[in-house]
């Protein structure tokens, strides 16, 4: 009588682990009913960007270094022939 009454409880709180997982991953699943609106965050700007003279490397063109009309990714490349 004692393996019964065992396995019966042991069935038991399978099924309820079972049934609190479930709801649990449903809550997840579900937006709240009251969400408030979020602040919308303003577009990132998009950075034009440039090639090295010299090494063929892109990069922001607001780190670039001018000189003789080209843009150079560092101040040693400015020494360097473009190719």
């Amino acid at each position: 009588m004692s393996r019964v009454l065992f396995w019966i409880l042991l069935v038991g709180l399978v099924v309820l682990a079972i049934r609190a997982k479930l709801k649990g991953l449903a809550a997840r699943q579900q937006p709240p009913l009251h969400e408030e609106p979020r602040e919308q965050k303003p577009a990132a700007q998009i950075e034009s960007m440039t090639q090295c003279a010299h090494c063929g490397i892109h990069f922001p063109a607001s780190e670039a270094v001018q000189a003789d009309g080209h843009d150079y990714c560092s101040p040693g490349h400015v020494r360097l022939p473009p190719q």
